[in-house]
């Protein structure tokens, strides 16, 4: 069994599959937990909100100046 080439290979793909299967899926749980808001918005400061709203307001005017 472990004389045959086709057994190395095969756990050898098996492994690299496994290694990238388990990146993938921890990338995945990254983008999906940065998705989530960390608290609901009725339990942020004023200040945080101001905040965000600003931010969202430069991104907004940056966008309108490229295309123009």
């Amino acid at each position: 069994m472990f004389q045959k080439t086709d057994f190395w290979i095969g756990l050898a793909a098996g492994a690299v599959a496994g290694i990238f299967g388990y990146r993938f899926m921890q990338e995945r749980e990254q983008q999906l937990a940065q998705m989530q808001p960390a608290a609901p918005t009725s339990e942020l400061p004023l200040a945080e909100l101001q905040r965000q709203k600003e931010e969202l307001e430069d991104l907004i005017a940056a966008q309108e100046a490229k295309q123009k």
